[in-house]
């Protein structure tokens, strides 16, 4: 069911020589309104259903977020720390992909290629790429 839209007219109700029988048109078109807000809970398209701290649901979120502005995804905590309680898998990139890439200070890649051959890490520094070698295999 789709979340309904458009407004309701107050035109027959707002002052006090509205005729009810005027207003009964509008004042039905409301009811049904709020009756397809209450049958959209918890339902696609309609009202998200929170939990006891008003938060959205773990088990509603998707498990992949696209910034479809076609601007970075920023993660913002009051706390000043994003929290990755497992692994961070960074999609491959070579020298030559990074080089190309208009960097911003601080941000971190992993290069396939980084003497060449050897995988490493790279931080960007405001003016160039950074390598930063990998070391023994732990064990």
């Amino acid at each position: 069911m789709a979340f309904p839209t458009g407004s309701v007219t107050t035109d027959n109700l707002d002052a006090s020589t509205d005729s009810p029988a005027t207003a009964r048109a509008d004042l039905l078109l409301a009811v049904q309104k709020l009756n397809d807000i209450v049958a959209s809970y918890d339902s696609a398209d309609g009202i998200c259903a929170l939990d006891t701290n008003g938060l959205v649901v773990n088990t509603k979120l998707p498990d992949t977020h696209i910034s479809s502005s076609g601007n970075n995804l920023t993660l913002t905590p009051n706390t000043g720390v994003v929290k990755v309680n497992n692994l961070v898998e960074l999609t491959p990139r070579t020298q030559a992909q990074l080089e190309a890439l208009t960097g911003v200070v601080g941000q971190v890649a992993y290069c396939s290629d980084g003497d060449g051959t050897d995988p490493c890490l790279a931080v960007y520094n405001g003016t160039a790429w950074k390598k930063v070698v990998l070391g023994a295999t732990i064990d």
